[in-house]
């Protein structure tokens, strides 16, 4: 990419990762000037079709995190401003963000997912009819960093549960819980990089573990059996792929014992912070530095259609 272009670094938002989107952006901020890019942190608003033409930005690093920013919103912004930008398309963007139709695609590709089942918040949760047994996992279906998330091992636990994730959307998923190890898979330039494993202090990777130091280990490479850790990687990307993701992710397992991967998500604007995931599997499995990795991904900016 010409240096000479102005990349508009897009961070902060109007989602409940908004905090996170701040450290991410500015992180990336930091490396793109580093590198020698020309840079500008725009704060995500409504009004950002306006500053976007105010700032004359060529391309758009997206660091935006949750609703508006990770979910299509924005990427369909730029699609019409004809602006290039990071990470996935519209498409795949919407359905990463969306855990019940991500979930779909993924069963419709032999893709291993938790068994669930989906309820809007005039639908009545009865455990008893569920087809699998305590405990579960309650989850809002369109919210990302663990938000609103909650392991229900008690039938007292589920109505606080319940509430917790409708505070948040007005669908949610009640799945299976999987036992297994916790491990990211890092993908760059449409291949994976690198499997990293999470041992957190708290019941499972929630939102304060994500961003909170000492609250998780981070061991990599993932304690996986060579065979079992290439099976992992080959997840990560067959997941990645299904949805039409494009440049860069990070996909979430669950590895059990007996060697199945669980896919819980795919995560299509990772966090960059200082405690991310991306960067540090990029360092370690790839021998990138954070400066390298955001050099690499700007150079991935792209747009999903052209208008003639």
């Amino acid at each position: 990419m010409n240096k000479s272009k102005k990349i508009g670094v897009l961070y902060g938002g109007l989602s409940a990762e908004r905090d996170v989107s701040l450290k991410s952006g500015a992180a990336v901020y930091g490396a793109l000037i580093g590198a020698g890019y020309r840079a500008v942190l725009i704060d995500v608003g409504r009004d950002l079709v306006e500053v976007m033409q105010r700032e004359d930005v060529a391309v758009a690093f997206v660091a935006l995190h949750g609703r508006y920013g990770e979910d299509g919103c924005v990427q369909g912004v730029l699609e019409l401003l004809q602006i290039p930008y990071t990470g996935s398309g519209v498409l795949a963007s919407a359905l990463a963000m969306h855990k019940l139709y991500s979930k779909r695609v993924f069963a419709a590709s032999g893709i291993l997912t938790a068994p669930f089942r989906c309820y809007g918040r005039n639908e009545s949760v009865i455990l008893s009819e569920l087809p699998f047994a305590l405990p579960v996992v309650v989850k809002p279906v369109q919210e990302g960093s663990s938000v609103g998330v909650s392991i229900v091992r008690d039938e007292s636990q589920l109505a606080g549960a319940l509430e917790l994730a409708f505070r948040h959307d007005e669908e949610i998923l009640v799945e299976q819980y999987i036992k297994g190890q916790e491990v990211q898979i890092g993908i760059l330039d449409d291949q994976p990089i690198g499997a990293i494993e999470i041992v957190p202090k708290n019941e499972f990777y929630d939102f304060e573990a994500k961003y909170s130091d000492g609250m998780a280990e981070h061991l990599f490479p993932a304690r996986l059996e060579p065979a079992l850790y290439e099976k992992a990687l080959r997840t990560g990307l067959a997941a990645h792929r299904s949805l039409g993701c494009r440049g860069y992710s990070r996909a979430d397992l669950l590895v059990t014992a007996e060697g199945d991967c669980y896919v819980l998500e795919v995560n299509t604007l990772p966090g960059m912070t200082a405690l991310s995931l991306l960067p540090e599997i990029a360092l370690k499995g790839a021998g990138l530095s954070f400066e390298a990795l955001v050099s690499r991904i700007i150079e991935t900016a792209s747009l999903s259609t052209k208008v003639n």
